[in-house]
């Protein structure tokens, strides 16, 4: 079994209930980590930024471990969620002991004595996260998506406001579309870069401005969630071809510049 690096005692408790699944999963697997990149198509570098806490990694990676080590995702992806609204919204890191787990499979707390007048708030840290993923388990996620495109006279510009709203209390990372042309080139309201280096494993606001430029250039990259999973390296690869580019999933400054316009 691996020997594990302590988590950062900055992280989340939710996030770390998830990384210590992970981690437990990885080593029931008996993969290293260059064979757990080979079975997954993450790469080894993805996956220890992902063990380590360093980056949270997309709900792709986490299913794909879950049937890797033989478990139903559904339990897993919940978690995945929790943490992913810990991660859009930190909060002050405190240190939080280890998760263990149940029978049900669920990530139980480990209870840890805090002291005079430590213990109530504790348990109620505990409570809440329990009660969040058995929300998220018990209730089925609906994403609601509206879509309003305006087209101005002169044909200049062009907007798109995406809204995606989660059920359970747990919301998504708060990426939407506001597309519009400035000076000749199309920008999304996430990030102005044009030649930033993203590709599979990556998250964050280029990844979603990435997605959103995909969109109104008529290729579905999935949801607009700032992870660059499957479907979006297939509807990068897709404008690559279409934009007559080296078709290698990864967005760089000539992919920029073609998405841009």
């Amino acid at each position: 079994m691996s020997r594990w690096k302590a988590l950062s005692a900055e992280l989340d408790p939710r996030v770390r209930q998830l990384l210590v699944r992970l981690r437990r999963l990885k080593d029931h697997s008996g993969l290293s980590v260059r064979q757990l990149a080979a079975r997954t198509g993450y790469s080894p570098k993805s996956w220890e930024r992902y063990l380590s806490g360093r980056s949270l990694p997309p709900r792709e990676a986490v299913e794909a471990l879950a049937r890797i080590g033989g478990e139903d995702p559904t339990r897993l992806l919940a978690l995945h969620e929790v943490a992913a609204e810990a991660w859009g919204n930190p909060r002050g890191g405190t240190a939080v002991p280890e998760t263990a787990v149940g029978e049900t499979g669920v990530p139980e707390p480990e209870i840890v004595s805090a002291g005079p007048g430590g213990g109530g708030a504790r348990s109620l840290r505990v409570a809440l996260v329990a009660g969040a993923v058995a929300l998220v388990l018990a209730v089925s996620s609906a994403v609601l998506v509206t879509i309003r495109l305006t087209d101005h006279d002169s044909g200049a510009a062009e907007q798109t406001t995406t809204t995606v709203t989660l059920t359970a209390g747990v919301s998504a990372p708060p990426y939407t579309c506001r597309v519009n042309q400035v000076d000749g080139r199309w920008y999304a309201g996430n990030s102005r870069t044009r030649n930033a280096t993203v590709g599979y494993g990556d998250s964050g606001p280029a990844v979603a401005e990435v997605q959103c430029l995909l969109r109104r250039a008529g290729i579905s990259p999935g949801g607009i969630d700032g992870m660059f999973g499957p479907l979006t390296q297939g509807a990068v690869k897709a404008f690559q071809r279409q934009a007559r580019l080296d078709v290698d999933g990864v967005v760089g400054p000539h992919t920029w510049k073609a998405l841009r316009g």
